[in-house]
């Protein structure tokens, strides 16, 4: 299927590993032009060197920006004044008892999980809604639905994306813009992939057996039982960005793997 992505340009946020980079990667290999996001413009420049050569794509390029700095986004966006693609991906996540976690944890998690797609958004929007076209999605999470009690501050986060997403809908009407929000479940991110190695080491135990009570415990309410790859993520957020999602609008769309035990 032609998901008639080709010219478009996209800036995918925090796309120098995980589910970030599987959708950058989706995206080139669709055609675009994508513009990639970290906070080390060396790493940055070597994963568009691989990008391109993952996908034939050469229309790939690196802006770093580290978003709890709002200088340095002003700077991104003076650097790409214009795009038809935002996937506002970029996030910090931390297990920490609510009774820890302080005023400056939640000012951190809020600066880079919520305003950075906020501060993108303002920039690019009016854009898109003058040349009739775009795409905007926000990457939250199931935890935006399900607060994990074990990081209060980022599923609260998780959960104003989806609110911020869907009042930007709002403002499209008799538009060709859309604006939309991805649920990922818990999937085996970089982040996750250290973290489930740190607990076997920890325990004793391997990572099959620390994802196996993880998928009993934790997020017993699961459907498939296991870590979401982040390219099974990567293809929903490729058809949202694409003309042929034209109808889906203001949408909480997931990929949660039945973690959220709803039909709705």
């Amino acid at each position: 299927m032609d998901l008639q992505l080709k010219n478009k340009i996209a800036l995918v946020t925090g796309s120098t590993a995980g589910i970030g980079y599987a959708i950058a990667k989706s995206l080139a290999a669709e055609g675009a032009t994508v513009y990639i996001n970290g906070r080390d413009q060396a790493k940055v420049d070597d994963v568009a060197e691989k990008l391109k050569a993952e996908t034939g794509n050469q229309n790939i390029k690196g802006i770093a920006a580290d978003f709890s700095d709002k200088q340095q986004i002003e700077n991104l966006i003076s650097q790409l004044p214009e795009v038809d693609i935002l996937v506002n991906n970029v996030g910090i996540f931390e297990p920490k008892e609510f009774k820890n976690i302080t005023d400056e944890d939640w000012l951190r998690f809020f600066e880079v999980n919520v305003l950075s797609g906020v501060r993108l958004s303002r920039a690019y929007f009016d854009k898109m809604l003058a040349k009739n076209w775009g795409r905007i999605i926000f990457i939250s999470s199931e935890s935006g639905l399900q607060i994990p009690e074990e990081m209060i501050h980022y599923g609260t986060t998780k959960t104003a994306q989806i609110a911020v997403a869907r009042g930007l809908a709002e403002l499209t009407k008799h538009t060709n813009v859309t604006v939309n929000t991805v649920l990922p479940g818990p999937t085996m991110s970089e982040g996750v992939g250290d973290f489930v190695k740190a607990l076997a080491n920890d325990q004793g135990k391997t990572s099959d057996e620390i994802e196996t009570e993880f998928f009993t415990h934790m997020r017993g309410t699961s459907l498939i039982k296991r870590f979401i790859e982040p390219a099974e993520i990567a293809s929903m957020v490729t058809y949202i960005a694409s003309p042929l999602s034209a109808a889906t609008n203001g949408a909480t769309l997931r990929a949660d793997g039945g973690v959220i035990k709803s039909a709705f």
